[in-house]
């Protein structure tokens, strides 16, 4: 496979599954596509947290077990793996890392930032997920792992800083 950033054509956008890979085409964003389809899930996670947990849960769960097969499927439609248009794998990332947190406007932005910095940044373990693991589950995983890094570290924040 080839260019990450390579161009996306009408014809592959017509794909249904291609389409919700390249959340809803906020992925196409000519810049920092992760963060459009982040920014996608932002009203998401808002309503899901005036659900009940259980509610949260199977949306969640929902993302995360037909990540691997929207990602890897929009890859391999694209020839192209991890496209840098390919977010869904973000809105996985996204909902792990306002995992149970209330619904409160400054732990949203907080949570945003932590999750972009560390999707971005790719520390260890992060970067290691990304070198080493393919397909569409390597898409979703690393976004995962960052995810539940974000969490904790917005969790501990909002204890500190946030209590309820």
């Amino acid at each position: 496979m080839s260019d990450k950033n390579r161009k996306i054509y009408i014809q592959e956008l017509k794909d249904p599954v291609v389409f919700i890979a390249l959340g809803l085409g906020s992925g196409l964003s000519p810049k920092a596509p992760g963060t459009a389809g982040t920014l996608l899930t932002v009203p998401l996670v808002y309503f899901l947290q005036q659900q009940s947990l259980l509610v949260y849960c199977l949306v969640t769960l929902f993302v995360l077990l037909t990540g691997s097969w929207v990602c890897g499927y929009a890859a391999r439609k694209l020839n192209v793996h991890d496209h840098s248009a390919i977010v869904y794998d973000e809105v996985a990332g996204f909902l792990i890392t306002m995992f149970m947190m209330p619904a409160n406007w400054s732990l949203m932005v907080l949570g945003f930032v932590l999750f972009r910095f560390f999707d971005a940044v790719k520390p260890w373990p992060i970067s290691w997920c990304d070198k080493n693991i393919g397909g569409g589950f390597g898409i979703m995983f690393d976004d995962v792992i960052a995810g539940l890094i974000s969490l904790f570290c917005l969790a501990l924040l909002q204890h500190w800083f946030f209590p309820l």
